[in-house]
């Protein structure tokens, strides 16, 4: 017998519920923080599994609302010396930039970015949605997923405020 079956529940067993619906029932209930704490982690899976073309996109992507001192913030400097370099211009130098960064500095990138300008990383979505490198990415289809939906959101408030 099952837990939920002695308690009379009709809710399947949280193995049978896919980890998508979950993350996504997660994300709908969380505090504001929360959410973009977990947009970042995805951001950072989306970056680890993407191919090196790919990963200097969103590395672009999210570094271009932020000045040289806010770089210099973020993840030791890192991205503020990829910037001073010229970097993420060029296949080589997309390769030779890319390879300091870790999955965490990019989800610090991530965090920080949203708090500048949560445009920058919604503008990721659309990006994604169009890689074929990245169609087979459940973590890119999922952040796809939370970042139309928060960007869908966030007009409807606009509208209704405006």
């Amino acid at each position: 017998m099952t837990a939920n079956s002695v308690s009379g529940s009709t809710t399947p067993p949280v193995s049978d519920i896919p980890i998508e619906q979950l993350i996504t029932q997660v994300y709908a209930s969380a505090e504001p923080a929360m959410r973009q704490r977990m947009v970042a982690r995805l951001v950072g899976k989306v970056y680890q599994s993407a191919p090196v073309a790919e990963r200097g996109f969103l590395i672009r992507q999210l570094m271009q609302p932020l000045g040289i001192l806010s770089l210099l913030a973020v993840a030791n400097g890192v991205f503020a010396k990829i910037r001073l370099q010229g970097g993420l211009t060029s296949l080589q130098s997309r390769l030779d930039d890319l390879q300091g960064i870790q999955v965490s500095d990019v989800v610090d990138l991530a965090n920080y970015v949203q708090q500048v300008s949560l445009h920058a990383v919604d503008g990721l979505a659309q990006t994604l949605a169009a890689s074929p490198a990245l169609a087979g990415s459940a973590a890119a289809a999922l952040l796809v997923k939370l970042l139309m939906e928060r960007a869908s959101h966030r007009r409807e408030t606009d509208r209704l405020a405006g």
